[in-house]
């Protein structure tokens, strides 16, 4: 890793720690003292295109406010060319985020990420590396609709993506048009969440929808739209320390992507996948996995198939 990739990792972790001591804690119904509320899920940006895109992760946003860093590393296996039949190519896409959530008012709360890609594939002539800082996401949540039993809560969001990353035009005429840091669009995101949550058990069903716009290459990456159901369930727990366990299905779905207003063939696709994982927090602190492997996979006419997803994060609460 080059010194340059390096300062921006140090920058990314100066942020964490800077923001976490300067964060004014909020104490409203935002921040439930709830080992299950503490749980919190992927929120993947690799770049916004038919594979190395996970789901926006909305599901995150139902936690108390927080500070944290996420590693994440999705696994593709793609043709070499457009010229042969077997998927030879490993893709490897990796991310390292700070993200956290922090409440305005009792209601409201703003949502920000900002991603450290370095990505890698493995061709015939040799491997390729792309590294450096991705866009920008940033999102408005309210709360709609939380029962007075606490048992049910809705939430809606909107959001944008801000184009910091590096977008490759000849990037984008391969196999896999999403081996890129960052789209070089401005995008858009509706969201929504629902909650039920009774003792030691939580279910959690969210969607989103991303609006992709075309950038100054006049490219324009496939809309996206995402869901997943989860189950949650705290296996122990005291008053300081709680470990918890996590099960569900998620699923993305891409549409056509554009470039000259002329829909390029092979670039739609969708992937559902199952995931497993884990939380274990002490304190304000928490620490969590996951791991993702695909039930179905049909991304680029088959011509890129999804294998397995991994993440690891550790959360401040602030």
């Amino acid at each position: 890793m080059s010194i340059m990739n390096m300062k921006n990792i140090i920058f990314i972790l100066s942020l964490t720690l800077s923001l976490a001591c300067h964060a004014k804690t909020i104490n409203d119904s935002l921040y439930i003292a709830d080992p299950i509320n503490k749980i919190v899920l992927d929120d993947c940006d690799a770049c916004g295109c038919a594979a190395g895109n996970g789901s926006s992760g909305f599901e995150s946003l139902l936690n108390p406010q927080f500070i944290g860093i996420k590693y994440f590393a999705q696994h593709y296996k793609a043709k070499e060319n457009l010229f042969v039949k077997d998927l030879t190519q490993d893709q490897y896409f990796n991310t390292l985020q700070v993200w956290g959530k922090i409440p305005l008012t009792e209601k409201l709360s703003v949502y920000a990420s900002l991603p450290f890609h370095f990505h890698e594939k493995k061709t015939m002539q040799g491997d390729i590396n792309i590294n450096g800082i991705g866009d920008l996401n940033l999102m408005g949540i309210y709360r709609i609709i939380s029962s007075k039993d606490n048992f049910h809560q809705l939430n809606g969001g909107l959001g944008v993506k801000i184009p910091l990353g590096k977008f490759d035009e000849k990037g984008a005429s391969g196999v896999n048009p999403s081996f890129q840091l960052g789209t070089g669009s401005w995008d858009y995101q509706a969201a929504l969440n629902y909650k039920f949550q009774k003792n030691k058990l939580a279910v959690l069903i969210n969607t989103d929808y991303t609006v992709k716009t075309e950038n100054k290459k006049n490219y324009r990456f496939g809309n996206q739209w995402n869901y997943a159901a989860t189950g949650f369930y705290q296996l122990a727990g005291n008053e300081k320390t709680i470990f918890s366990a996590k099960a569900g299905l998620q699923g993305e779905v891409y549409d056509k992507n554009k470039q000259f207003d002329e829909v390029l063939p092979k670039t739609a696709g969708s992937a559902l996948y199952g995931k497993l994982g884990f939380e274990a927090s002490y304190k304000r602190f928490s620490l969590g996995g996951e791991v993702m492997l695909p039930a179905y996979s049909n991304l680029a006419s088959g011509d890129i198939e999804a294998k397995s997803r991994f993440s690891v994060f550790i959360n401040f609460g602030i």
